[in-house]
């Protein structure tokens, strides 16, 4: 379905609406989460998928979303809202990297659970962004995950994977990269995204607009 030019961002707009992205709080438990009527937006992916690059590339903010040196230390779930003028219309929530080596197991599966959690029961869950470094294609830990959510998506859950890292492939490469993922994303997009060409960037944030701004039906 075509949305409606009225309700339509163009990659200018949606961009000066992630910029207003602000630090709104953190919880390491779902409890903690405070409830709201805002769209959501999660971020997640393995460590290492360039997450963190990626969200602070798209808020044009350099440390909005912290990379920490120890891929899979950060275990909480942070909260940035959107809006301009301060007036919140929608949340981004950064989910910590998973699957790093060395995390202990008995924190890898509380984390898996609380993340499962969150996808399978935040109500207000507009869309999933899952970041994938297209080198290493989707890990089994990507597949669980997809599993999880793929009720949601075949319910109406906007899903992408963003193809992280592009720059370090090839044209052909990259091409391969988007037919193997296409088949694997349980039925959602599927775009290329550098931080460093800026490949993806507009039509990323146009698209996260889009599922947070529906057209208003009359």
């Amino acid at each position: 379905m075509t949305t409606p030019p009225a309700a339509r961002a163009d990659a200018k707009q949606a961009l000066a609406w992630l910029h207003t992205a602000r630090f709104l709080t953190t919880a390491p438990k779902l409890e903690f989460l405070p409830p709201h009527e805002h769209p959501e937006i999660a971020f997640v992916g393995r460590s290492n998928a360039g997450k963190s690059t990626c969200i602070n590339t798209l808020t044009q903010q350099k440390r909005l979303a912290f990379a920490s040196k120890t891929p899979g230390r950060t275990q909480s779930i942070n909260l940035f809202s959107l809006g301009k003028q301060g007036v919140t219309d929608a949340v981004l929530a950064d989910l910590p990297g998973y699957g790093y080596a060395a995390v202990p197991k008995a924190d890898k599966l509380r984390w898996q659970q609380v993340m499962a959690n969150y996808l399978v029961s935040r109500e207000n869950l507009t869309g999933v962004v899952l970041l994938c470094d297209p080198r290493h294609g989707l890990t089994e830990l990507d597949e669980v995950l997809l599993e999880v959510i793929r009720p949601r998506v075949e319910e109406g859950l906007n899903f992408l994977v963003l193809l992280t890292k592009a720059d370090k492939l090839n044209r052909s490469e990259q091409a391969k990269a988007l037919s193997i993922a296409r088949l694997q994303s349980a039925g959602g997009d599927v775009k290329l995204f550098s931080a460093l060409k800026r490949q993806g960037v507009d039509e990323t944030a146009q698209l996260l607009w889009d599922w947070t701004h529906p057209p208003e039906t009359e």
